[in-house]
């Protein structure tokens, strides 16, 4: 079985794959994604209800799906589960929680470089991925 970190930060080739490889576009769901991050990177906490922070698990996976970021949609993909069984201890949804935000911020960070790549040439290199 493969362990989010054998996982790519972010998969270029998928990104341009989804973008059918217009740098422009791949920019634009970029920034989506940091959109989408800002709203529910604020919820990933334990302190919250088990159901806002599972749903906000569920819909960061899409987005990271999105872009290619693979290692933080398997992390959200474990918040989610943990969250859908029957009650998950506080301790566990800290554990699991805590992951997925550090996950979200190495791929903010991969994704402000491909962003910054995008928008200063005619695009990146597909193969090129970011495994921090």
């Amino acid at each position: 079985m493969t362990t989010p970190d054998e996982l790519p930060v972010l998969d270029r080739d998928h990104l341009s794959a989804m973008t059918g490889g217009d740098a422009d576009l791949a920019a634009e769901v970029i920034e989506i994604f940091r959109e989408q991050a800002a709203i529910w990177g604020r919820l990933l906490t334990a302190q919250e209800p088990v159901a806002s922070w599972t749903d906000a698990a569920h819909s960061l996976k899409g987005a990271a799906l999105g872009i290619g970021a693979i290692r933080l949609a398997k992390l959200c993909t474990r918040a989610e589960t943990l969250g859908r069984s029957d009650a998950p201890s506080q301790t566990e949804a800290a554990v699991v929680l805590s992951d997925v935000r550090a996950g979200l911020n190495e791929t903010l960070e991969a994704a402000a470089v491909a962003a910054h790549e995008l928008a200063g040439s005619a695009g990146f290199s597909a193969s090129k991925d970011s495994n921090s």
